[in-house]
């Protein structure tokens, strides 16, 4: 079992969004999926209430209880487990990552959110974990992506090759307990996000890089 811990110290980043999106991603691959709600704000299982579907799971968590969680996913046969963190909650984030295998820190392309992401990624490193930024909320055209990507380079952490650019698809149905590759599975959200999902899956090793080579290929017919 892998566990991925999203980060971000500035609230608005998209880590719910990304969370649910992902974990509904890894399910359509036959991934067993469980996303643990640490946020007191708990939109990770309002959003499950909504939902019609079973899975992937949802569970709200607290700090404390995180390793006992774990193990009961794991006895479950749960593959991953992304955990959802709340923002300006250094001690929530950094329990998640110390029990995670790899932490996920969403940037949006914004002046304060380049100010503050160096507090998650200090975070990161305090945990000696793989870390990636993943840049969320783009703007289709414009300059931004290519500006926040050359002021993350020095940073020394990784960036997902993915954008996750501004699409209403993401939001369009979060109301209904639905993702946007459930309403538009052909959209270019959906693309996205599945992108994002292969290679994450690739780097925590949940799939190969031949399973990701022939799951994108089919992605793209």
């Amino acid at each position: 079992m892998k566990t991925l811990a999203i980060v971000s110290r500035k609230g608005g980043a998209g880590k719910t969004t990304i969370a649910l999106h992902l974990a509904v991603a890894a399910e359509a691959l036959g991934i067993a999926t469980a996303v643990f709600d640490l946020d007191p704000q708990a939109s990770a299982c309002l959003w499950a209430d909504h939902r019609s579907q079973q899975f992937p799971a949802v569970v709200p968590a607290q700090a404390p209880r995180l390793p006992a969680l774990l193990e009961q996913a794991r006895a479950k046969d749960a593959n991953f487990v992304i955990i959802d963190t709340a923002p300006h909650a250094d001690g929530l984030a950094s329990e998640a990552a110390n029990h995670s295998d790899a932490i996920l820190i969403p940037c949006r392309p914004s002046a304060l959110d380049l100010d503050a992401i160096g507090a998650s990624i200090r975070l990161a490193r305090t945990t000696a974990k793989p870390a990636y930024v993943v840049i969320n909320a783009a703007p289709v055209q414009g300059i931004e992506t290519t500006e926040t990507r050359a002021a993350l380079a020095g940073a020394g952490v990784e960036i997902a090759p993915t954008v996750l650019h501004q699409r209403k698809a993401y939001s369009a149905r979060m109301h209904e307990g639905r993702t946007a590759q459930e309403i538009e599975p052909q959209g270019k959200a959906a693309m996205e996000i599945r992108a994002l999902n292969l290679w994450l899956c690739n780097k925590i090793s949940l799939l190969s890089n031949k399973q990701v080579t022939k799951l994108a290929r089919q992605h793209a017919q």
